[in-house]
């Protein structure tokens, strides 16, 4: 009890500091990217959100800079293969065969600044600065049982995590799942930093952005 106090106190006061600096200093280039996305074709919308899965299974929505044109969710389950190959390849699909994605949105996603929203889920509350992604929750099945579950749930969501770093989107389930496991098992302060210094590297070389 000690050992997480010691842990989770001092973890979501970072999580304050860092949202609220991030929020202030990326300000500038939050308006130049709402502007870009406002005079492109395809949406009507800067900002997406989407219900996703939190901390102990509660849900919450989660903020992104629109990067798929309206209507997205209804172009993909309108194609039968192609909502089958979303599915089995982890719930995403390489941009290039993606059609809801957006020619902004394949840059944000390249460069992972379609996450930058998420400093506000953050600052929240219902999201840290490092955990493991949250999933839709149709994607908790991939957890296997449901202690698995569980444990998964018992860590609050990140806004970069092991998984994004260890490869993000090269890496599907069920190796997935069990590198946000290990997370959870492991996690302490000294591993976030680690982490958060893999992620900065992994987003530069941009390997498995989409």
């Amino acid at each position: 009890m000690k050992a997480l106090l010691f842990y989770r106190l001092p973890k979501r006061l970072l999580d304050i500091v860092v949202s609220l600096v991030a929020l202030v200093v990326f300000s500038p280039i939050f308006l130049v990217i709402a502007v870009w996305i406002k005079c492109s074709k395809g949406t009507s919308h800067v900002f997406y959100s989407q219900d996703r899965v939190g901390q102990y299974g509660k849900e919450f929505k989660i903020y992104k800079f629109q990067s798929m044109v309206d209507n997205a969710d209804g172009i993909l389950q309108s194609d039968q293969a192609l909502y089958k190959k979303f599915v089995d390849n982890g719930y995403k699909l390489p941009t290039k065969e993606d059609p809801r994605i957006t020619k902004i949105g394949a840059v944000l996603r390249r460069t992972s600044l379609d996450e930058l929203p998420q400093f506000w889920n953050t600052l929240r509350g219902n999201m840290s600065i490092i955990g493991p992604r949250p999933v839709v929750e149709k994607e908790l099945v991939e957890y296997g049982s449901q202690e698995r579950i569980d444990k998964f749930l018992s860590a609050k969501p990140g806004v970069f995590g092991l998984w994004q770093a260890s490869g993000r989107s090269n890496i599907g389930y069920p190796e997935r799942a069990q590198i946000e496991l290990d997370y959870v098992e492991k996690s302490n302060l000294a591993l976030d930093f680690k982490i958060l210094f893999m992620t900065v590297i992994a987003i530069f070389k941009g390997d498995g952005a989409y």
